[in-house]
């Protein structure tokens, strides 16, 4: 069922949000002319409850009543909970798939406490561990763990908004980590080599840097050199002939009317390309990857006016009337803006320190636990063999004693040897033997 754009972004309030790994553009000549076209797939989120929120989103789109609300609701008025009520009017059938999906989902939370309770307790950070899987309950009311209501879908809606929006946040904080480990790792190795060794690596480090730093200029993201550029090596179409409007629908891939996050980043690929090579070794993907980010959050700040995270083709043509539009400032890249400060970073390698000394400490407790284990393991093993040799005596003694016994009753009913053939004593008879004189 064909969907438009506003209402597609309404129902995922946050779904579209979602959108956050870049895809090769995919431009299909046949689309300038369509409207309305199929919407895609919900794009993963990230998130940890990704597929339940994915699932109660595809379900709320079947119910007619439901999609039909969407539809003349805005997003302010769907976080603000202006549609909430409205949960209460699907279908029986829809309600029931809902509390199903909300059962499922509160076994895969408490199976998941319950796995990172066992493999942590008793350690010295549980407590706070604890508390931080508890939080994965907030998007779902856990105190009525069976029924999907619309305390449900208020709390999903909330969580994901307020997760969505601090997900670039979270993305950039984890990209500065990773840096700092990176410049850590490589001064740790400075350290183990002598004078010559170090001065022979900090030269190829810093000529390195410059072969990476050493590329074409980069353009800024969405000005109108970089998207002519988009226009002419993309598109094969003159840059002397650049129309916006049929830009926006060449590239708004699931012709839904707005660019959402993975569809600006694409347009970004050929600048990305002047700066970063997979086969170069001075040049890091990962760093590819935060450029694409950064270049698509500034886009966001100039020309998302209703900031709902979504470039409505509006919002994209009134972007190219505006005089910085023209601008011919070149984009400083990552290089030019040092992620972290020295600080930073000692304060990093300090963390790093006391979480090493944590581990030692562990690794020394658990080496102590199994050194104890392993001696208790010999004492149970000698009281077993010493238990396993006094039965063995044992039985030997019964056998023993069996055997005299059988031996003393086989000599108790045997007569003895030559009865019968002892003469009497004097003067009396054997009886039944005749004796002479006598008749």
């Amino acid at each position: 069922m064909a969907r438009c754009g506003r209402c597609y972004c309404a129902v995922t309030v946050l779904s579209v949000w979602l959108c956050v790994q870049s895809v090769p553009i995919n431009v299909d000549q046949s689309k300038p002319g369509e409207d309305e076209a199929e919407a895609p797939e919900i794009g993963e989120t990230g998130l940890h409850y990704d597929r339940y929120l994915r699932e109660v989103i595809e379900n709320l789109e079947k119910d007619e009543h439901f999609a039909e609300k969407l539809r003349n609701t805005d997003m302010e008025d769907i976080k603000q909970g202006k549609l909430l009520k409205e949960l209460d009017f699907v279908h029986k059938n829809l309600r029931t798939k809902l509390d199903e999906l909300k059962r499922q989902e509160m076994s895969r939370l408490r199976m998941l406490i319950k796995a990172k309770h066992n493999i942590q307790e008793g350690h010295a950070g549980w407590t706070r561990e604890h508390q931080a899987l508890l939080r994965q309950f907030e998007h779902l009311n856990h105190s009525n763990p069976h029924t999907f209501e619309v305390s449900d879908l208020d709390r999903l809606i909330k969580t994901a908004t307020s997760d969505l929006e601090n997900y670039d946040q979270d993305r950039h904080d984890e990209f500065k980590k990773y840096e700092m480990m990176k410049e850590h790792e490589r001064r740790e190795r400075l350290k183990s080599m002598s004078e010559e060794e170090r001065k022979k690596e900090q030269q190829r480090y810093e000529e390195m840097r410059r072969k990476h730093a050493d590329h074409a200029k980069v353009n800024h993201p969405g000005s109108e050199d970089q998207l002519k550029e988009v226009w002419q090596e993309t598109d094969g179409l003159d840059p002397d002939y650049f129309e916006p409007k049929t830009f926006f629908k060449m590239h708004d891939t699931n012709g839904d009317g707005f660019f959402d996050e993975s569809e600006l980043e694409a347009l970004f690929t050929k600048e990305l390309e002047k700066v970063y090579n997979s086969k170069n070794e001075e040049d890091d993907m990962v760093e590819m990857e935060e450029e694409r980010l950064r270049m698509r959050e500034h886009v966001m700040s100039e020309i998302d006016t209703n900031k709902d995270r979504l470039v409505s083709q509006s919002e994209f043509l009134a972007a190219t009337q505006r005089a910085d539009f023209r601008e011919k400032e070149e984009w400083e890249t990552i290089e030019r803006n040092p992620v972290f400060t020295e600080q930073e970073l000692r304060d990093y390698e300090q963390q790093l320190a006391r979480a090493e000394h944590e581990l030692h400490r562990r690794t020394s407790e658990l080496q102590k636990q199994r050194a104890e284990l392993e001696k208790r393991q010999e004492e149970l093993d000698a009281q077993k063999l010493d238990l396993k040799q006094a039965a063995q005596q044992m039985e030997q003694l019964q056998a023993q004693k069996q055997t005299a016994k059988v031996q003393r009753g086989a000599a108790a009913s045997d007569p003895p040897p030559g009865l019968h053939s002892q003469p009497l004593p004097n003067n009396q008879p054997q009886q039944g033997v005749p004796v002479s004189g006598l008749s």
